[in-house]
Formats: C-alpha cells, structure tokens, sequence
C-alpha cells in the first residue's frame, strides 16, 4: 500500500491500526434501528463483457442466471426473516451486470423486497441502450421501477470503438424514451478518454437532455488492473482541466449538482446507489454498510449459492469499525454529493463535526477546497477536482486491490489497507 495511503489513514483515523477485512461475518445484521437505509441487489449477467468494466460479472446463461435468482431471493429473506415488520428503507437500486436479462423476474425480487421493506424514495435499474425499448420500460414500470440508469458511456462512435462495444440504434431508444416516461432517466457517461475534449463532451450531453434524460453522470475512466483495457489514462492536468470544464459548462446552462459527477436539469431528480449512510447489498459481491460495519459478498457465483444452500450468509470479508474509521468512511462517501452537513454528522455520530475534524476543516478552508454556507459544508470547484483525484487514487489503491484478490479467491483470508 502506498505511503500517502497509509499517512493519510494514520491522521485522520487518529491509529496506527489499518482497516482490515477479515474472513468473518454475522449470521443475523442488525439494521432495524438504522436511518436513511438503502437496498442494492447484484445480477451479475452480461450478454458481451466489457473490457473495461471493473464490475463483477459473467457471460449471460439463462439456467445459471435463473438458479442464480433463486439464490438470490433466498439472501434477501434470510436476511431479513427474522425481523419482524416492514423496515422503511429509501430506495432499492438493482446494478450489475445487465438487470434487464432478468427483466421476467424482477417483480418476484420486488415482491420478496417488499414483503419485509417499504421503501419510499422509488425502484432503479441499470440498463443497456439495447434494453431500451417500449416493451422493457412498460415492463419495468408496471412493476414499480421509477428510475432507470442507462449506461451510454458515449454516442460518438469513436469512443465506443474505443471502449469494445457497438452503438445501437438510439433512435429506438429515445423513441421508447418518449413513448414511456419515468420519474427518472440516467444516462452514464466516461471522460478522460485519449483525445476527449470538451465538445466531444458538450455534445454527448446536449445529446442526452435533448433526447429524454433528465439527469446525467460522467464518470472518469478507471485503469483497473484486472481488466482486459487497454486505453491509456489521461495525464492528471488534462483531466482535471476537462472536469472543470464539464462543471463550468453544466452550470452555465442551468443544471444543477447533485454529486461529484452528476447533473440533472431538475434539483429533484436524482439517481444514486451510492450516498446513503447505511445499505444493504444482495447478491455477489454486494456490499453492505451499517454503523459498525462494512461487508462484502463473495464474487464466486458457484460459492455464493453453495453458501445460501448451507443457511448461511455469503459474506466474503467484514471490517469491524472503530469510530474514527467509520466517520472517515462516512465524510468520504458523503462529500461525494459535494456538501457534508455538521446537522446531519452529529446526528449520526452524536459528536460535533468540528470538533472531530475541525482542524482538517479549517486546512481545507484556506486551501479553497470548501466554503461554509451556515452549517454545511460546500466543496469548491477546485475542491470537486481534488476530491475526485483522491477518490480516483484511493479507487487504485483500496478497490484495485480488494477485488483483484477477491476476484481469484472466493473467501480471502484477510486484507489489510
């Protein structure tokens, strides 16, 4: 692990101790009595595998995706069973993958969802520009979907030669588009691709608001190691130059920020899986995060039933937080909306923001990253950027490593960061 890795988690952690996952679980989580909880549920099935995709995922085969989703629903009440009533929970995202592949089944998932949560905020789905039609939006919409993510990555045919995949017809899709409307559309787009420039940018978006999304996210490419990728990555000033620019021209024409790398042209529009204090994650590699812990399910698909078949959970790895490490990991993944509330921190932790962090504040204040507004928080322009560069670098650092292991062992012994 990196040095700066390493100094960085010693400071603010205020330890020496590393976080560490080991090869252990409970059998029953205790997620009653969380707040602002959300759901995720992993299909791993994809009809093509994209080289550049990081995500856990394998070849599309319906008798192994169907017994696959028996498994998967046999997770969810396991986990759930013994609690007695409907917990609230905000949102339920289904990733992956393709979701779509098992678009006859989702409403069995819901159901089984359903039967021990209310959730409040609305259903998402991932989906491919191919599964995209009127058929599959009534379908989903029918059964309670109201959000849909679609992963365009680029409708430039240059990028997408780049990135292994074959544009499809978008005609078809914005016709679906118009033809079936949703609380929500999502369209997912990569930057800091060789020779992307800003209007290659520019033009993608325009694209997408013109064409029924409301709501857009543009993430940066990643160089995993495990991929099969091949594309160079982007020198560090050139991307943060075209990251400043993408805000700077998202913010001249109106739309408003809800994260890091999203966009919509409505302040309530929202699309993400990620920000929320709690969740719980269903199926392979699903992660699940709770005030005293982060766990992670098995990649191995052939594991991860054989352990639902012997009654227990398939959790790979657990970290058990100290309290330090569990406001870093909370600060991280809340300053990915752009703004930490002091309100909210102390309401979560029951202990003042400042007085946990106030000289890192302070620090971050004369170096221009944030700007306080009453008891909140604000990253600047120049902050978003050094977010993102951290986040990208601890992405390398924490996750590169994590799943390049987890990927080759179903049940890892431990991992130290």
């Amino acid at each position: 692990m990196s040095i700066i890795t390493t100094m960085t988690r010693m400071w603010l952690t205020r330890s020496f101790k590393p976080f560490q996952f080991m090869n252990e679980y409970d059998q029953t989580l205790s997620y009653q009595h969380t707040e602002q909880l959300g759901l995720y549920i992993h299909i791993p099935f994809c009809n093509n595998i994209c080289s550049f995709c990081p995500y856990c995922k394998e070849k599309y085969n319906k008798e192994r995706c169907e017994s696959y989703l028996d498994y998967l629903i046999r997770e969810i009440h396991a986990v759930a069973g013994s609690s007695s009533g409907r917990k609230q929970v905000t949102s339920l995202y289904f990733g992956g993958g393709t979701p779509a592949l098992a678009i006859d089944r989702l409403q069995e998932i819901i159901d089984a969802i359903n039967s021990h949560f209310l959730i409040t905020e609305g259903v998402g789905v991932e989906l491919h520009p191919e599964n995209v039609t009127v058929d599959n939006l009534l379908k989903l919409k029918n059964i309670g979907v109201t959000k849909i993510s679609i992963g365009i990555q680029s409708f430039q045919e240059k990028f997408i030669t780049m990135l292994g995949r074959t544009s499809p017809d978008y005609s078809k899709m914005f016709k679906a588009l118009d033809e079936v409307k949703l609380e929500t559309v999502s369209m997912d787009f990569i930057f800091a691709l060789p020779e992307q420039n800003i209007d290659d940018l520019k033009a993608d978006i325009a694209m997408a608001f013109a064409n029924g999304a409301n709501h857009i996210a543009i993430y940066p490419f990643i160089d995993f190691s495990f991929t099969d990728s091949t594309i160079p990555a982007m020198r560090k000033k050139e991307k943060r130059k075209l990251l400043d620019e993408i805000t700077l021209y998202c913010e001249s024409k109106g739309y408003h920020r809800d994260s890091i790398w999203t966009f919509s042209n409505n302040a309530h529009i929202k699309y993400s899986s990620m920000t929320r204090d709690n969740f719980l994650g269903f199926g392979c590699s699903a992660t699940t995060l709770l005030k005293d812990q982060f766990k992670i399910n098995t990649f191995s698909i052939d594991e991860y039933e054989k352990r639902i078949a012997e009654n227990k959970l398939p959790t790979s790895l657990t970290i058990r937080f100290t309290e330090r490490q569990r406001m870093i990991y909370y600060l991280f993944w809340t300053a990915y909306s752009t703004s930490i509330s002091s309100h909210d921190f102390q309401a979560f932790f029951k202990k003042p923001l400042g007085k946990a962090y106030g000289l890192e504040l302070w620090l971050a204040k004369i170096l221009g990253f944030i700007k306080v507004d009453g008891d909140v928080y604000k990253m600047t322009l120049k902050g978003a950027f050094y977010y993102h560069y951290y986040e990208n670098y601890y992405t390398l650092s924490y996750i590169d490593k994590m799943w390049g292991i987890m990927r080759k062992e179903a049940f890892p012994k431990e991992i130290h960061f």
